[in-house]
């Protein structure tokens, strides 16, 4: 059984995305996955070695990517490397302290960051709790991006928690689109309770 996804033009973390979806269709087989760039391929390949897959790529031109991944009896015949996989943290929370990731050019921070909540809506293991404070509350406030992701993520069991001081000092009390208020005593409290805090 073959596969084949074309993700050029998609961001990261698109490709990995759309190829974990078919992989989880298949039990045996080839994914081919075209890109566009030698990231997505890099990506793709720690995601193969990640699975214990086999995994082989060619450069077609600068803006063109082959990458195959073959799943099943036979890739048991190949060495791969193994990652170490530490078992999954149940308390886990993932603070959104500004809307932008990274620091340098503010459009491209605001790009990164809506990729990374999408990318947590497809993890397999989810965060408990999402704690949003200073201008990560523009986040979970009416117009932005990612509200959508935010709402299936508290679908999901996610709690989503926006800093009330914040929402007023933005003047976004009245627009939050996900989650509940919280105050800063309570987003200490999650903090030191938590087993693991993610902080993109």
């Amino acid at each position: 059984m073959k596969k084949t996804i074309d993700a050029r033009g998609l961001g990261c973390p698109l490709p990995v995305i759309e190829t974990k979806k078919a992989l989880n269709t298949m039990t045996a087989g080839v994914i081919e996955v075209i890109v566009d760039n030698p990231i997505a391929v890099q990506n793709l390949e720690k995601m193969a070695v990640q699975k214990n897959l086999v995994f082989a790529s060619q450069s077609l031109d600068s803006n063109k990517y082959v990458v195959q991944i073959k799943l099943g009896d036979s890739s048991k015949d190949v060495s791969v490397p193994q990652v170490h996989q530490d078992k999954a943290i149940k308390n886990t929370v993932v603070v959104l302290s500004s809307n932008r990731m990274g620091q340098g050019d503010d459009q491209l921070g605001e790009v990164l960051m809506n990729g990374y909540v999408y990318a947590l809506t497809e993890l397999d293991d989810l965060p408990s709790t999402i704690l949003l404070y200073n201008s990560g509350v523009w986040l979970s406030t009416e117009g932005s991006e990612v509200l959508e992701d935010l709402r299936l993520l508290e679908s999901k069991g996610v709690e989503v928690l926006s800093c009330g001081t914040c929402l007023d000092y933005y003047k976004l009390t009245d627009k939050l689109g996900v989650g509940s208020v919280t105050n800063m005593y309570t987003i200490a409290e999650i903090m030191m309770e938590a087993e693991q805090i993610l902080k993109p």
